[in-house]
């Protein structure tokens, strides 16, 4: 089935998803082409100067933190009790007896941690610059035994800046978010969970390889609201296989009866995140990336939503979350009240746009001037780590020119109007002169963009904001 045929097949049962009209478009067809390929693309901006030190990336990141507004600080601990079937990102599988399984986790906090001593080393900055979030996520840190969790957490809050407004999250699967581990994060100081539902349809979760059911997503929410988290986080995805336009409206019901705080809501990305360098993929795909086993489900009788379909899915959670009081700030990120996801907010704001620093097997580091992404192959991390150096992989450096575009790139996945006034004082010139005028005048052209030079804003349609992601990955790379 090609691009166009598979957006044009949907579900009767829906109305007809509203962008589907710009996508038939023949000038919109290199949009189309992205969508359909799903490549992951609003969360890593890649440099354009590739081939960049690492140890430069580092004394541009120093530089940077030298002065700094709140920063978000990641800790990837990649424990997983299991891989799921659309997984690609790096994780380590810890199994066997508890015992067992316990020493092998505590192992990642261990060089976790002596990572971490080598970044405040390395980057002295580090130590002071203030903490806006400080995120564990995984991987399933959850699996962590609790004298490891306690562990972690007291290393970070005594090395680093932490102050009174600083927030700690923590993710996990919902199986491994037991009252008694929900007691003991609360205890630690822990204000917000995330956990990765990804549906509440039990077929569609034994498909994917989860081994938690919805009843556990359910229960999870419950005791976390029960406990006084302040923020309760729960990921959804569309497009999985078996996945029926009706599966994501009952999902959408549950949602809104349980009230969490905030949703995610995620497209199923087949295509590698190492093509772009739009994410951090692991050294192995995942096993729906492989034509083979896609093939094989599809002839036993399974189904992989269309892309019509997943746009339905898609139209159904976003109408139906901001019918409900949930506000979309940055793309994909649901949360009620008109609140931003404060650790995307602090890397993206058009107002802020500040550093990064992620410490752990695939972390995704970045200043204004640099990325970088820590080595994905976890014996080539820890070798790293034990001879006392900053498993980084690979970095990249930005050119003026592509750090400006990189900033806008940034401020449109906000879904807020683009700041004339902001970018001026920051880059010396307009949005409304080029290189920008002309690529904002073609998407206004199309339906995708509204331009008003005299309010000096550039703001995203409805169909543009749907569209944000191949956009900024097309148009403005």
């Amino acid at each position: 089935m090609d691009a166009l045929e598979s957006l044009l097949a949907i579900d009767p049962s829906a109305p007809v998803p509203a962008v589907q009209k710009a996508l038939v478009d023949s000038a919109n067809r290199h949009l189309l082409d992205y969508v359909t390929e799903d490549p992951f693309g609003a969360h890593v901006f890649p440099g354009n100067e590739v081939g960049y030190a690492t140890e430069d990336f580092l004394a541009d990141l120093d530089v940077q933190l030298a002065d700094t507004a709140p920063i978000h600080l990641w800790s990837y601990i990649p424990t997983c009790a299991y891989r799921c079937r659309f997984c690609q990102y790096p994780v380590v599988l810890v199994k066997g007896e508890p015992e067992v399984a316990d020493t092998k986790a505590a192992q990642w906090v261990d060089w976790n941690i002596r990572e971490a001593r080598l970044w405040l080393e390395k980057v002295p900055n580090l130590a002071k610059a203030p903490i806006g979030e400080f995120n564990v996520f995984g991987g399933t840190p959850s699996l962590l035994p609790g004298d490891a969790i306690r562990r972690l957490l007291d290393f970070y809050r005594e090395n680093f800046a932490f102050g009174p407004d600083t927030t700690i999250r923590f993710e996990g699967d919902p199986s491994t978010f037991t009252p008694e581990k929900l007691e003991l994060l609360a205890e630690l100081g822990c204000t917000k969970l995330s956990s990765g539902v990804q549906s509440f349809d039990d077929h569609v979760l034994e498909l994917c390889g989860r081994e938690h059911t919805s009843a556990m997503c359910a229960d999870f929410v419950r005791n976390a609201q029960k406990l006084g988290f302040e923020w309760v986080s729960i990921d959804l995805m569309y497009g999985l296989l078996d996945q029926s336009v009706d599966s994501v409206r009952r999902d959408l019901d549950v949602v809104l009866d349980l009230a969490p705080t905030a949703v995610v809501c995620t497209k199923l990305h087949l295509k590698s995140y190492s093509d772009t360098r739009t994410g951090v993929a692991g050294v192995q795909p995942a096993a729906w990336q492989l034509p083979d086993y896609r093939d094989r489900m599809a002839g036993r009788g399974h189904h992989w939503p269309t892309l019509g379909e997943q746009y339905q899915m898609r139209e159904i959670l976003t109408e139906g979350l901001r019918g409900n009081g949930y506000t979309e700030w940055p793309t994909m990120y649901f949360a009620r009240g008109g609140q931003p996801e404060k650790w995307k907010a602090i890397m993206v704001d058009q107002d802020k746009q500040e550093a990064e620093v992620a410490i752990g097997l695939g972390g995704s580091s970045s200043c204004r001037a640099s990325e970088a992404i820590t080595d994905v192959h976890w014996q080539r991390y820890s070798e790293a780590v034990d001879a006392g150096r900053i498993p980084l992989g690979s970095a990249t450096r930005f050119g003026a020119r592509a750090q400006e575009a990189r900033a806008v790139k940034m401020a449109l996945t906000t879904l807020r109007p683009l700041d004339d006034a902001l970018h001026r004082r920051r880059f010396g010139r307009s949005l409304f002169d080029e290189p920008w005028l002309s690529r904002f005048s073609a998407l206004a052209s199309r339906g995708l963009a509204d331009l008003d030079p005299a309010r000096g804003t550039v703001t995203l349609t409805p169909d543009g904001e749907v569209l944000v992601e191949a956009i900024i990955n097309t148009e403005l790379a």
